[in-house]
């Protein structure tokens, strides 16, 4: 049977084997994109030694607004149609201290009203006798590379943030705000 195969002609083929690979590289590929595209993000230096709090913050409004949920939102006719504004906010709080603890520990919360899955609950510590008046990111979601296809970018981000060991500032204890989402209503005529 294998000489038969050899010598046959396949060129009359050649253009739907074509085809029929590419689109399997596509399909392949396209689950894998994600993955790829955050190994990237978190393999790359950011070259950020320090960041400030309401730095972060700005960034993760950023995500919100690009990813919030939209479906029980109302929509504001104003100048263009939009969606109505979400609020978000973000609060650094204090965890108890141990006396005989050398480390001091603090989370910071960003929260959106509307969405939850927007949330982010961020864990820093501290070293105490240090002059430094930085925290370090203790942010530890995905635990092996697999994981890396289901996680957004703003958590690359902070993987990125806590292995480049990037200080966070704490220039403030909290903010509110609010934030128009990205995404526009599709025009409905009744």
């Amino acid at each position: 049977m294998i000489p038969y195969l050899e010598s046959y002609d396949y060129s009359e083929y050649l253009i739907k084997l074509d085809s029929v690979l590419v689109d399997v590289i596509k399909n392949s590929a396209l689950d894998n994109k994600k993955l790829l595209s955050n190994f990237k993000n978190l393999m790359v230096d950011h070259d950020i030694k320090e960041i400030e709090v309401t730095d972060l913050f700005n960034r993760w409004m950023t995500f919100v607004e690009k990813n919030v949920d939209t479906d029980e939102l109302d929509i504001d006719y104003d100048d263009e149609p939009t969606y109505e504004a979400v609020d978000v906010y973000f609060e650094f709080e204090r965890d108890t201290e141990r006396d005989w603890s050398c480390f001091e520990h603090a989370t910071l919360i960003f929260e959106c009203e509307h969405d939850e899955t927007m949330n982010f609950e961020i864990k820093l510590y501290r070293y105490t006798k240090s002059s430094n008046e930085g925290w370090t990111i203790d942010y530890k979601h995905a635990s092996d590379l697999s994981s890396l296809r289901k996680i957004n970018e703003f958590e690359v981000f902070l993987m990125a943030l806590c292995q480049d060991h990037t200080e966070l500032i704490i220039d403030s204890d909290g903010d509110r705000n609010e934030v128009t989402p990205e995404k526009r209503p599709e025009p409905t005529f009744e």
